[in-house]
C-alpha cells in the first residue's frame, strides 16, 4: 500500500533513536521507575488492563463474535426465504408458475407465518402477556401445513437457498473481481472458497494503511509546527536585515542617485544649448548674427523704455486714484470744457473766414 504522505526512512529513524535516547535518560534518572515498571508487566498487559480482565476480555469477545455469527447466519436465511417470496409473487403475476413452485411458495409462507405468530403469542419469561387476539400456541400450531407437504418444501427449500446463496456469492465475487465473470461455476467456486481469506488480508492492508496514514498526519502536524516555526524565524532575521543595512544605507542611495540625476540633468541642458549653437551657426554667418544682435539690442532697449513710461504712468495712476471720486468729477468736468473750447476755437476759425 502506499503512504499518503511520504516521508523518508532517514527522518524516521531519526526521530526513533531521539525518543529512545529521551526514554533511556528518563530511566537512568528514575531507576526505581524501571523497577515499578517491571513489577507492572507481570500483573498488567500494554493496555493496562489485569491479565484476568484481559482474558475474561478475550472470552467475552469471543461470545460475542459466535452469538453475531448465529444471528448472521439466521439473518441470511430469513432474508433469502423473504426474497424467494418476493419472486413468487413476481411470478406470479406473469403467470409462470408451475403447480409444484405454486404448491412449494404456499407452503413455505404458510409456515413462516404460523412460526412467526406462534413466536407471538408465546408468554414472554419476563412478564406475563395475554395471548394474541385470544389465539393460543396450539390454536395456531393447528394451522400448520401437513408434514409430508412440509418435508417436501423443507427438501427442496435447501435446494433454493444453496441455489440462492451460489448466486449471491458469485456476484460478490464478480463485484470483487470483474475478470471472474467469465470463469466457469467450478473456478468461481474455487474463488469464493478463497474469497474470506482475500478480503480479510485486504481489511488488514486497509486498517495498517489507515494506522500509517494516521502516523503520517500526526508527522506531518509536527513537520508543519517545525515549518512554521521556521519560517517565523526566517522573517525575523529578514526584518533585522532590512532595519540594520537597507535603511541604514537608503539614505546615501537616495544621495548619490540625485547627484546623478542633477549631473545628468546639467549634461542634458549642455547638449541641447550645444545643438542650438550647432543650428545657428548652419544657418546664419557672423555678419547676420551681429546684425541680429544690435537689431535685438535696440528692441530691448526699446521695451526697458516703454516699461520705464508705463512704470511712470502706473504710479501717475495710482496718485489719481488716492483722489477718488472727485477727481473723476474734475476730469469729466475738464473734459466738457475742452470740447467746449474746441468748438468755440473751430466756430472763430469759421467766422474769420472772408
Amino acid at each position: 500500500m502506499k503512504r499518503a504522505h511520504p516521508v523518508s526512512e532517514e527522518s524516521e529513524i531519526q526521530e526513533i533513536e531521539e525518543d529512545f535516547i529521551g526514554e533511556s535518560e528518563d530511566l537512568i534518572q528514575n531507576p526505581n521507575f524501571s523497577k515499578l515498571l517491571l513489577s507492572l508487566s507481570q500483573h498488567m498487559d500494554e493496555s493496562g488492563l489485569s491479565l484476568t480482565l484481559v482474558k475474561e476480555q478475550a472470552q467475552a469477545w469471543n461470545e460475542v463474535r459466535l452469538r453475531k455469527m448465529a444471528w448472521l447466519r439466521y439473518e441470511i436465511l430469513q432474508r433469502i426465504i423473504q426474497e424467494l417470496l418476493v419472486d413468487y409473487y413476481v411470478k406470479a403475476q406473469d403467470k409462470n408458475l408451475t403447480s409444484e413452485d405454486k404448491k412449494f411458495h404456499e407452503t413455505l409462507e404458510q409456515r413462516l407465518l404460523v412460526t412467526e405468530l406462534a413466536q407471538l403469542s408465546g408468554p414472554s419469561q419476563e412478564t406475563e402477556m395475554p395471548p394474541l387476539l385470544g389465539f393460543e400456541k396450539a390454536d395456531l400450531l393447528e394451522l400448520m401445513p401437513p408434514s409430508q407437504d412440509f418435508v417436501w418444501m423443507r427438501d427442496r427449500l435447501r435446494l433454493e437457498v444453496e441455489e440462492q446463496l451460489k448466486r449471491k456469492c458469485f456476484t460478490l465475487l464478480c463485484y470483487h473481481d470483474p475478470s471472474s465473470d467469465t470463469d466457469g461455476e467450478t473456478l468461481k467456486a474455487a474463488k469464493v472458497w478463497k474469497l474470506p481469506e482475500v478480503l480479510v488480508g485486504e481489511k488488514q492492508q486497509c486498517l495498517e494503511a489507515r494506522s500509517q496514514q494516521k502516523e503520517q498526519l500526526v508527522l506531518l502536524e509536527k513537520k508543519r509546527a517545525t515549518y512554521s516555526q521556521a519560517l517565523l524565524r526566517c522573517l525575523t532575521l529578514l526584518q533585522r536585515l532590512l532595519q540594520e543595512h537597507r535603511l541604514k544605507t537608503q539614505s546615501e542611495l537616495d544621495r548619490i542617485n540625485a547627484q546623478y540625476l542633477e549631473v545628468k540633468c546639467s549634461a542634458m541642458i549642455l547638449k541641447m544649448r550645444m545643438e542650438e549653437v550647432k543650428v545657428l551657426s548652419d544657418t546664419y554667418s557672423a555678419e547676420k548674427v551681429e546684425v541680429h544682435r544690435l537689431i535685438r539690442d535696440r528692441l530691448e532697449g526699446a521695451i526697458r523704455l516703454q516699461e520705464q513710461d508705463m512704470e511712470k504712468s502706473r504710479l501717475v495712476l495710482k496718485t489719481y486714484e488716492v483722489l477718488g471720486e472727485d477727481f473723476e468729477n474734475l476730469v469729466k468736468e475738464y473734459t466738457q470744457l475742452k470740447q467746449a473750447t474746441e468748438n468755440k476755437r473751430w466756430a472763430l476759425q469759421e467766422f474769420s473766414k472772408p
